[in-house]
């Protein structure tokens, strides 16, 4: 299967975004999907919450900037089947360095592209920063798609439209025509309001099938595993957080190959 690289992301910080990539990606290693998490934030919470502490220039940095290859900066972690490119606190200055290149918008691509191209990895799944600057649109500008982690809260719609309208833009102006919505997963839930309830319920009334089934609900567990550098998932797998995110990695791959026969099917007809 060819490696899919999928972007992780929310304009909006605080919406469950880096514990869904970390659990995800632990999710599917224990799957026996070999899977490749890159930490793109500067504030390194992806880093920490697989185990690893940051290093300075054992980040993606250099590779941005074409001084290194990403290869060289891949960790393996207690997850098998789990590696990680870690981040670092001078990644922030990235969006400087970055901005005074050529290709300032594929320097991500082009880095990506040895691992990609090798089909070391069935996913690469990357963990974005909570703003929508040069770092994230790098990550979009080399993603198949985009998993979007919603918080089931008030203004989630609004978020929602600015993501999409980013996804059309970025697909308009050709910096990367396949860019496609992977999903949209609801976190945070709290079932003893109805507001979450409604919110849910919107967002499925506007998105469809995009939308996943499953929904992560407010944990405790999910909050406390970071400090301990494991995935809920190992923390406490009992937990209501940990089995929600094993069901979420049960329907991604579940849609996955559902989308890969139909792309299969469209290929053959065309063919």
């Amino acid at each position: 299967m060819k490696t899919r690289v999928i972007t992780l992301a929310n304009q909006k910080g605080g919406v469950g975004k880096t514990t869904t990539t970390i659990n995800l990606a632990a999710c599917l290693a224990n799957r026996n999907k070999e899977v490749l998490l890159i930490d793109l934030d500067p504030q390194c919470n992806a880093t920490s919450g697989v185990g690893l502490t940051q290093e300075p220039g054992k980040s993606i940095y250099g590779a941005l900037l074409g001084k290194d290859m990403l290869s060289s900066v891949v960790k393996t972690t207690r997850i098998k089947h789990l590696d990680v490119v870690p981040s670092e606190l001078d990644l922030a200055g990235a969006e400087i360095d970055i901005a005074r290149s050529d290709r300032y918008l594929h320097r991500f691509s082009d880095a990506l592209a040895p691992i990609t191209q090798a089909d070391l990895y069935d996913f690469v799944l990357v963990d974005c920063p909570p703003s929508l600057g040069i770092l994230t649109m790098n990550a979009l500008s080399a993603s198949d798609a985009i998993l979007i982690p919603l918080q089931c809260e008030y203004y989630a719609m609004e978020g929602l439209t600015v993501m999409s309208r980013l996804i059309e833009r970025i697909r308009d102006e050709g910096t990367n025509l396949r860019l496609e919505l992977e999903g949209i997963l609801m976190t945070m839930y709290d079932s003893r309001t109805s507001l979450a309830s409604q919110v849910v319920e919107e967002v499925r009334r506007h998105f469809g099938t995009k939308v996943y089934k499953t929904v992560i609900p407010r944990n405790v567990r999910l909050s406390e595993a970071p400090s301990y550098g494991v995935p809920a998932t190992e923390y406490d797998p009992r937990s209501s957080g940990a089995e929600a995110y094993r069901n979420f990695a049960k329907e991604f791959l579940k849609r996955r190959a559902r989308d890969r026969r139909s792309d299969e099917a469209t290929e053959e007809m065309n063919g």
